[in-house]
């Protein structure tokens, strides 16, 4: 490369100085063209990036007055706005913005300088922007690992709450800083934590593709998938195949406030999965509701009273003995109807009237068995309801 004179050099540096203002708009007029994403930012996103086209060009004087020995002015462009600016804009963005500046300063400063030195100030001009396209790869990389780390605390924290069912204020703005929406849908996905790095790595991965809106973490020795979006459920499904063990899905709820119901459900029915050998994988937490029961779950107890057997005996209690007569007679239409003395025909009847009315089929042998369960727990309730205190057994005859 050919060097200018000392005399040349002085008077490009000045002239460069003296047009920063001038290059510093053009720069930002061309970003606006040129960028539709730019208009869409907000008016303090738009402010820091006026700040580090203005410091990119700025540096990029004191580099060329430096002869290009100083490094850390390449990387001064991205300390002087804030990290949050890195949310906001990819790093192809940036890039995007690296060029334009470059284009501007190579199509306008260049003819400002004498012409010994604009071969020399053309080509510093690319070396410089190569050492920035650089340090804004490094800016970003050191950005996610902070913003990752920081995440991984955060979301170890909301694990932790919705687990023991906590709903303080601060879940919720642990939430919010992890881009949560308040009023989203949410379902979760549990799992085995018993799983290599890479697993979890593929778990990840394969959350946030399925949805947008995902949060990853471990709680003790289960792993935990909580998805908020307008379809949550395919979204657990999807995740749900990149477990290498056994999971369980918990029910749809409506914003985040209920999203510990749904994460309890799904910890509760992979505790209780084993009771069930044929159980789908994915399985449903309200597909385990009687191995639920049967393992102490009080969330479960609740549902299948509320879900099944209290809608069952406001329909009648006609439906409820037939139900319960059918089921205790192994499965015996006719054993029913002699039972009750009616005919097979309304037997048969009033099972259909069953399934329609609350989605479980007596005749299905595992609707069945849930059926069996929820008469049991409704009627234990109900004792449970009179009974001022526990029974205990009474004292001998004397």
């Amino acid at each position: 490369m050919h060097e200018p004179d000392a005399t040349s050099r002085t008077h490009a540096l000045h002239r460069l100085r003296a047009s920063a203002d001038t290059l510093t708009n053009a720069a930002l007029k061309k970003i606006e063209h040129d960028l539709p994403w730019y208009s869409q930012l907000g008016a303090q996103d738009r402010s820091w990036i006026s700040v580090v086209a203005r410091t990119g060009i700025n540096s990029f004087t004191r580099w060329f007055e430096d002869q290009g020995q100083s490094a850390s002015d390449a990387t001064e462009i991205f300390n002087v706005a804030p990290r949050e600016l890195a949310r906001s804009i990819p790093l192809q963005h940036t890039l995007a913005l690296i060029r334009i500046v470059v284009d501007v300063v190579a199509t306008e400063a260049v003819p400002l300088v004498p012409e010994s030195a604009r071969t020399t100030v053309h080509d510093a001009v690319l070396v410089y922007a190569r050492d920035v396209a650089f340090s804004a790869a490094e800016a970003y990389a050191r950005a996610a690992e902070q913003r990752g780390a920081w995440d991984a605390r955060l979301e170890a924290l909301v694990v932790d709450c919705l687990v023991r069912g906590e709903r303080d204020a601060s879940l919720y703005s642990h939430l919010a800083a992890l881009g949560w929406d308040a009023k989203v849908s949410a379902c979760a996905v549990v799992g085995s934590a018993a799983l290599a790095e890479a697993a979890m790595h593929d778990i990840r991965r394969a959350a946030r593709k399925a949805c947008p809106t995902a949060l990853v973490g471990l709680y003790g020795s289960l792993a935990l998938v909580l998805l908020g979006g307008t379809d949550p459920r395919q979204a657990a499904t999807q995740v749900a195949a990149a477990f290498p063990s056994r999971t369980v899905i918990g029910p749809v709820v409506a914003d985040v406030a209920d999203a510990g119901r749904s994460v309890r459900a799904a910890v509760a029915g992979l505790t209780a999965v084993e009771a069930w050998p044929g159980a789908p994988d994915p399985a449903s937490s309200s597909d385990l509701l009687p191995e639920r029961v049967l393992a102490g779950d009080e969330l479960a107890r609740a549902e299948m009273r509320e879900q099944i057997y209290v809608p069952l005996l406001a329909a009648g209690r006609p439906l409820v003995d037939t139900v319960h007569e059918y089921l205790t007679l192994g499965r015996s239409l006719e054993g029913a109807a002699r039972s009750l003395f009616i005919h097979p025909n309304t037997v048969r009847y009033r099972l259909r009237r069953v399934a329609q009315l609350i989605g479980w089929d007596p005749t299905d042998a595992r609707e069945g068995y849930v059926l069996q369960i929820a008469l049991a727990v409704g009627r234990l309730d109900e004792v449970s309801k009179h009974t001022a205190s526990p029974a205990v057994c009474p004292d001998p005859p004397k």
